[in-house]
């Protein structure tokens, strides 16, 4: 057993589903404990406005605990390294996000990220770019995500990565539950509140239930400033 070295809770604000904490946040909070590139397993959904406790296995390892239940567990990785497709403009991204597929009902349509029943959300609504296997949305992160130094904080960033990259997997076709079970996130740049970027994610492969694909956060003048890489799985039919 580590030490517990810290305890947070995850605020009711930033849900993903309905009752749970959205997936790239909460697997931020507990990679903010370790350094450099990290890879997050989600063992079961982060109950909401509940404590949970962070028990530190190593200087490159980290889980997090609802009270005996394992949540999430972390570790860095050095090898991290996804190939990013050439960005979109902001004016494709303006465009794709009208084609965004997301519901106005159902478990996630009050996503603090995509949710288009929630006036206050990020409003990340990534659409399929013409022309391309990817899914694009230009996002202007609120001046209230940033810290001191008016870089967006690390935990909204890895949020505005979750959700894009099942759109990627669904760009057309039914859109079956499929529920984020791994994130692996690096920032390179600073991202900047109150200014207009775009995010992108692409489909990388599928087998069975299981899926992957990758994101991106680029800047107007289209440096990548954070990437990642998510596996979803599509629940058991009863399961």
């Amino acid at each position: 057993m580590g030490d517990v070295s810290e305890r947070f809770s995850i605020p009711r604000r930033f849900n993903g589903p309905l009752e749970n904490g959205q997936g790239g946040y909460a697997a931020r909070v507990v990679a903010g404990f370790l350094a450099g590139a990290v890879e997050v397993s989600v063992r079961r959904p982060v109950r909401l406005d509940t404590p949970l406790a962070v028990e530190r296995e190593s200087d490159r390892s980290a889980r997090v605990l609802d009270g005996d239940a394992l949540v999430l567990d972390a570790h860095s990785v050095c090898d991290f390294a996804p190939e990013v497709p050439a960005s979109v403009s902001l004016e494709e991204a303006r465009s794709a996000r009208e084609r965004y597929r997301g519901l106005s009902h159902g478990l996630f349509s009050r996503c603090f990220v995509c949710g288009r029943a929630r006036e206050d959300s990020f409003g990340v609504f990534a659409g399929s770019v013409d022309g391309r296997e990817l899914v694009a949305s230009p996002w202007t992160p609120p001046a209230w995500t940033a810290a001191a130094d008016g870089s967006v904080r690390p935990e909204f960033v890895w949020a505005a990565l979750d959700c894009p990259t099942y759109f990627a997997l669904y760009r057309s076709g039914d859109l079956p539950l499929s529920v984020l079970a791994r994130l692996t996130a690096r920032i390179d740049a600073p991202v900047v509140a109150d200014a207009e970027h775009v995010v992108i994610a692409w489909p990388l492969e599928s087998h069975g239930r299981k899926r992957h694909a990758g994101a991106a956060v680029v800047s107007g003048a289209g440096e990548t400033l954070a990437v990642a890489r998510a596996l979803l799985i599509e629940p058991r039919e009863g399961g």
